[in-house]
């Protein structure tokens, strides 16, 4: 069930950075679309594969309308799973348009028991989805962005700092949300005793605490390892398994294989490893079925 979000109970800071951003800010552009001659069996078989709990119907770019995963259900409750979608979709769809204020999305939210709206532009080709969690995700954003600005005013930039060698190893344990954060928090301490500048921590603290997530969430554990010499900060993340298959797919924005439950946590977005390589001077990672996965980040710190 989606979450609601109220702008009157939302603090004026938030309020605000809503005002100016836009739907098409927050919107998903990753559309998993199918047609109304499809059966709904097939529908399911998408929904199962993309890991989303409803798909846009469309006719070329035109939208029809919506089959979520309860008419999934009921199809398969009452017998009619392999009948079209055009018999069963909602056809009075409720969208969003993507130059509206995301404030006017939540209206919708809140008005709407609906747990995602298509989106449009001005000419009425299906552009987006916008998900209760969108609006939280890209908050998460522009936020991290007022942190970093106010960091920047509190903490001046310091001239450049010949770091201290430095070995750590912290332990990663799988689904250990409690302890979610403590590694990358940690580096980050380590990071400001070397003295190190502001603006390179802040790329180590993304880097580290997107490896430290991903290993919670999706291995069955591992660690998290921080080498730091004068020139550079190397964090690497081994887990215990069970490996991807096509590493060259997870690094691509959006792709995830987190289940419905980790996605109704907040993680999970996909935007994990894209991050990593975003603040990262030098990126790898290795991986095979049943060994484990590697990733390697590293961030010059000489010549900053």
């Amino acid at each position: 069930m989606a979450s609601k979000i109220s702008l009157e109970k939302l603090p004026s800071v938030v309020t605000e950075i809503l005002l100016r951003l836009k739907v098409k800010d927050a919107m998903s552009t990753t559309l998993h679309m199918t047609k109304k001659t499809n059966t709904l069996r097939e529908a399911q078989r998408m929904m199962k594969e993309k890991r989303v709990s409803g798909i846009p119907v469309v006719d070329g770019e035109r939208l029809l309308g919506i089959i979520s995963v309860d008419d999934i259900l009921n199809a398969f409750d009452k017998g009619y799973i392999d009948e079209t979608i055009e018999m069963h979709m909602t056809k009075s769809v409720v969208f969003l348009e993507d130059d509206m204020p995301l404030t006017f999305a939540i209206s919708y939210f809140d008005k709407y028991s609906y747990g995602r709206f298509p989106v449009i532009d001005k000419n009425k080709q299906l552009v987006g989805i916008l998900t209760s969690r969108d609006i939280l995700m890209s908050l998460v954003q522009e936020l991290n962005q007022e942190i970093t600005e106010l960091e920047d005013r509190i903490h001046p930039e310091h001239p450049a700092h010949s770091a201290n060698k430095i070995h750590e190893e912290f332990p990663i344990k799988k689904l250990d949300f409690e302890n979610a954060g403590r590694a990358s928090f940690e580096i980050k301490r380590l990071l400001r005793e070397q003295e190190i500048s502001q603006k390179t921590i802040r790329r180590a603290s993304i880097a580290s605490y997107e490896l430290e997530i991903n290993v919670a969430i999706h291995s069955d554990g591992g660690k998290l390892m921080l080498e730091l010499d004068p020139s550079k900060i190397v964090l690497i993340a081994e887990d215990t398994g069970p490996g991807i298959e096509n590493p060259d797919e997870v690094i691509k924005p959006g792709f995830s294989t987190a289940n419905e439950w980790i996605r109704s946590l907040g993680f999970g977005a996909g935007m994990g490893l894209p991050n990593v390589i975003k603040v990262s001077d030098d990126f790898k990672i290795e991986s095979a079925i049943g060994k484990g996965t590697t990733v390697r980040s590293v961030i010059q710190i000489s010549g900053e």
